[in-house]
């Protein structure tokens, strides 16, 4: 069973390890804790309620059926406002 003091490395491109040294909150944070961070943040532990997965069940029907409108429909219609 691996314990909390294992490590491990790996290899990233430059480029991402520029982005995570951005979203460092403090220059000393670890990559371990920038990224234990955005896992946090991209894993959403709690699940969808019956009514959002019908609102969202019902869009997917609007788009398939062509009810929806282009961005410049959608301004030209809050300008007219």
């Amino acid at each position: 069973m691996p314990c909390a003091t294992d490590t491990t490395t790996i290899k990233i491109k430059v480029p991402l390890k520029n982005r995570l040294d951005s979203l460092k909150i403090h220059p000393r944070e670890s990559y371990t804790d920038v990224i234990g961070r955005l896992v946090e943040m991209a894993v959403d532990d709690e699940p969808l309620s019956d009514a959002t997965i019908k609102a969202i069940e019902e869009s997917l029907e609007d788009i398939k059926k062509g009810r929806v409108y282009t961005l410049e429909q959608v301004m030209s219609e809050l300008k007219d406002e």
